[in-house]
């Protein structure tokens, strides 16, 4: 599957970002989404995920209350909704596939991945 990311862009801080992250198939229930994050100089990081078929969703605690993840299932497409973001948010952030469980937080356990977006957060 190939999973296309948009989105992304300057905002200051406090602002808000919505990315949206398209796949080329559809995705079964037993499909699990996610979104990481690469800060600069940093290694990439879990951020949100969720499961395709019941939409059940993990977050990081770093983004937690600020940062929501959501699906449409007419447009085989999952988002990432950015409120209240700060400086330390800025980073690369890729969408990313798998099929199984999206309780799984490290890289290695995607195996489709979008191309990326930077998303740049001015203070």
């Amino acid at each position: 599957v190939q999973l296309q990311a948009s989105g992304g862009g300057l905002v200051q801080a406090g602002g808000s970002l919505r990315l949206s992250c398209t796949a080329s198939r559809r995705f079964f229930s037993s499909d699990a989404m996610a979104w990481f994050r690469q800060p600069p100089g940093k290694e990439r990081e879990f951020v949100s995920s969720l499961s395709w078929g019941d939409s059940r969703t993990k977050t990081a605690d770093s983004v937690k209350g600020r940062f929501i993840i959501s699906r449409d299932r007419v447009q085989n497409s999952v988002y990432l909704r950015m409120n209240s973001l700060k400086p330390e948010d800025t980073a690369v952030y890729f969408c990313a596939a798998r099929s199984g469980s999206p309780y799984v937080y490290h890289k290695s356990d995607y195996a489709y991945w979008g191309q990326g977006t930077q998303v740049t957060v001015s203070s």
